[in-house]
């Protein structure tokens, strides 16, 4: 795929400024609801509750990490990872106090991240000879697949939302005029990466984002004045809970609440066995979000055209994985992962400028500052989002099956490798075993591994399988 912008190019800064933007929008929601979802599970609330501005800080922070040991050369930003949900739950679950669980957060990120290094380490003087016999393109192409369409139901659940809720929770807008609002943003986006001019396609998701939330603003004011529910769609709640209590420099600026500062008031009570069942709810968990970062590298890889996993190297992604999540969690709680959406998003805009990378790490950082900002984005509706996500989630599905194209799928082993992986993926095979559960995507793609090891010992020959 030809890039408008390679890796190593600088795009002018006004333009780097749009550029970040759009892949801060792309990243963001997701990165905020992990949060919102751990708080939701742990029963957080108040000043309690985990900072969804702290989350965007620590994933900004942990992408500039991530650059660092990567030397400029992968164009992938990090952000809050949803495989280590039940993992910080469970950090939670078994606190002495919430200034313990959010110690335990902290913990629980180092030694995850500790898994990466180790690994790193290994990759280091063993090669990655291992990693692409172990996943080739017959394993790596359906997984990456999966990824996108594991989102499927995510993006067509939040196409079908408004931003205002109900007592229950349930948006309470018309599901029609949701969707319409979705695709609305979502043809917009297509429209202006198909047949835009070079600016157009270069920040499609922000054209298809403010068409959107224009059409759905439009809605709202008339639902507001003519007391119709079915036609609100914006949550002004955001922005007037700025204001509720007067002006001032706290309406614009505020310091988020990092992790580190609660959990420091907690080493007073934390225990070894406490530290034990941090461990076993977060170690497990990295080696399957290895797995993820694997394909997901292999994926930009094929999307840029440069094998990441031998420049800069496997064990230095791991690195910055790893220490960026490290880093990310000490500020925010969440460990953090190579995003999909991310990957997505320089496929569709063709940017593939690691410069953009490193200047929406910084605007994340920034933003975490700025109320206005992160109001405004926890207002854009469900149904904006939604028509965003199917297209960031669809490139992904394609992405992989482009992978798949350079199959011979007329080998049976191809075949069963390939099929295994789909039905295990989008049939949604998890396993739980205790407090670990291995997601569809781990399962699918450990699934393809063992079928692939199983049958690369026989050799077909004129549609007959040999020994």
């Amino acid at each position: 795929m030809k890039m408008y912008y390679n890796v190593e190019d600088k795009p002018k800064f006004g333009q780097l400024i749009v550029f970040a933007i759009q892949q801060l929008l792309a990243i963001m929601a997701a990165t905020l609801v992990v949060p919102v979802i751990i708080n939701s599970n742990a029963g957080l609330t108040g000043k309690d509750a985990m900072s969804t501005a702290a989350a965007l800080f620590g994933a900004g922070v942990g992408t500039l990490v991530y650059v660092l040991f990567t030397k400029k050369k992968s164009p992938v930003f990090l952000g809050s990872s949803f495989a280590f949900i039940g993992s910080m739950t469970a950090a939670f679950a078994g606190a002495a106090s919430v200034a313990v669980g959010y110690l335990g957060l902290i913990f629980g990120a180092v030694f995850a991240g500790l898994v990466y290094v180790v690994i790193a380490i290994i990759v280091k003087f063993a090669g990655v000879g291992w990693v692409n016999k172990l996943m080739p393109a017959v394993v790596i192409g359906p997984t990456v697949a999966i990824i996108g369409l594991s989102l499927a139901g995510n993006a067509v659940g939040d196409l079908q939302k408004g931003g205002v809720l109900d007592a229950e929770g349930n948006s309470v807008a018309n599901v029609l005029l949701c969707v319409l609002v979705g695709i609305i943003t979502l043809i917009v986006t297509m429209l202006c990466s198909t047949y835009g001019k070079k600016t157009a396609k270069l920040i499609p998701f922000i054209l298809g984002i403010l068409a959107g939330y224009a059409v759905a603003l439009v809605f709202t004011v008339i639902g507001n004045a003519a007391g119709i529910d079915a036609l609100k769609l914006i949550n002004f709640g955001n922005f007037t809970a700025l204001v509720a209590g007067g002006v001032s420099l706290e309406t614009f600026l505020t310091v988020p609440k990092f992790t580190f500062l609660t959990a420091f008031g907690g080493f007073g009570e934390i225990s070894g066995s406490y530290i034990g069942t941090v461990a076993v709810a977060y170690v497990p968990v990295a080696f399957v979000v290895f797995a993820e970062h694997i394909a997901d590298h292999k994926n930009i890889s094929s999307i840029i055209e440069k094998d990441l996993l031998e420049e800069p190297g496997l064990h230095r992604t791991l690195l910055g994985d790893g220490v960026g999540s490290m880093v990310g969690a000490f500020f925010g709680g969440c460990p953090n992962t190579t995003y999909g959406e991310s990957v997505a998003c320089v496929a569709i805009t063709r940017n593939a400028s690691v410069a953009t990378i490193i200047a929406a790490a910084i605007a994340a950082i920034i933003v975490s500052f700025i109320n206005p900002f992160v109001a405004f984005v926890n207002s854009i509706p469900s149904c904006v989002m939604g028509g965003v996500c199917m297209a960031l989630y669809g490139f992904i599905a394609v992405s992989g099956l482009k992978m798949v194209q350079k199959v011979d799928l007329n080998e049976n082993k191809n075949l069963f490798v390939v099929s295994a992986i789909l039905i295990a993926g989008i049939g949604g095979l998890s396993l739980t075993f205790g407090k670990i559960t291995l997601t569809a995507i781990a399962t699918s793609l450990i699934l393809g591994i063992i079928v692939n090891l199983i049958l690369s010992g026989k050799k077909e020959e004129n549609g007959v399988t040999e020994e």
